[in-house]
C-alpha cells in the first residue's frame, strides 16, 4: 500500500503553445526539452492538433537550425509530441473560443487556439511569449504559466518525489 502511494502521479493540465514546442525540438536538453519530456510525471500537457502540422511545415527550418537529419528530426519530433496529448479544434466550445478571439485580438491573434483551449480545458497555458504574457496579464488573465516558474515547480515536485522515496 505505502509502495502505490509514493508511486501516485501528481498531475497540473498544462496547455503548451508553439513557441515551447519549437524551443524544446531545438534543444531537448533545455529546461524545456526537460520539462516536456520528464515533466509528464507531474504535469499534462495538451495542446491543439493544429500544432503537429506547423512543426511539420517548419520541418526543413527545424533541421537547418539544429541541425538534425530527417531520421533525428522524427525522432525529437516523437520524443516531445509523445508526451503532449493533442485535442483536435472542434472540440473547443464556441464559448471559449469567443473569449480567447476577444483576449488575443489585440495582441496575437495566432495564439487565439492556445489561449481556448486553456479556457475550455480550465488549465493554465505555458508560454515563453512575453508579448502574450504581458497582454494577456494586463487584460486580468492569470493562468499564464512561464518556463521559469514551471521549471521552479517540476524542481519541488520532483524533491519531494524523492524525499518521499527514501
Amino acid at each position: 500500500m505505502e509502495e502505490n502511494k509514493s508511486r501516485k502521479k501528481i498531475e497540473m493540465n498544462i496547455v503548451v503553445d508553439s513557441n515551447i514546442v519549437f524551443s524544446a525540438m531545438l534543444n531537448t536538453q533545455s529546461n524545456i526539452g526537460q520539462l516536456l519530456t520528464d515533466g509528464s510525471t507531474f504535469f499534462s500537457f495538451y495542446s491543439v492538433s493544429l500544432l503537429k502540422t506547423e512543426i511539420q511545415n517548419h520541418k526543413k527550418k527545424l533541421c537547418k537550425i539544429a541541425g538534425y537529419t530527417d531520421q533525428e528530426f522524427e525522432e525529437v519530433f516523437y520524443l516531445i509530441t509523445n508526451k503532449i496529448k493533442f485535442i483536435d479544434e472542434i472540440l473547443i466550445s464556441d464559448k471559449d473560443f469567443y473569449k480567447a478571439t476577444k483576449l488575443v485580438a489585440t495582441i496575437d491573434t495566432d495564439d487565439t487556439l492556445f489561449v481556448a483551449l486553456a479556457n475550455h480545458l480550465h488549465s493554465n497555458l505555458w508560454t515563453g511569449d512575453k508579448k502574450l504574457i504581458i497582454g494577456l496579464k494586463a487584460k486580468g488573465y492569470t493562468k499564464i504559466l512561464t518556463t521559469e516558474m514551471l521549471y521552479q515547480l517540476y524542481l519541488d515536485k520532483k524533491t519531494k518525489q524523492q524525499l518521499g522515496n527514501k
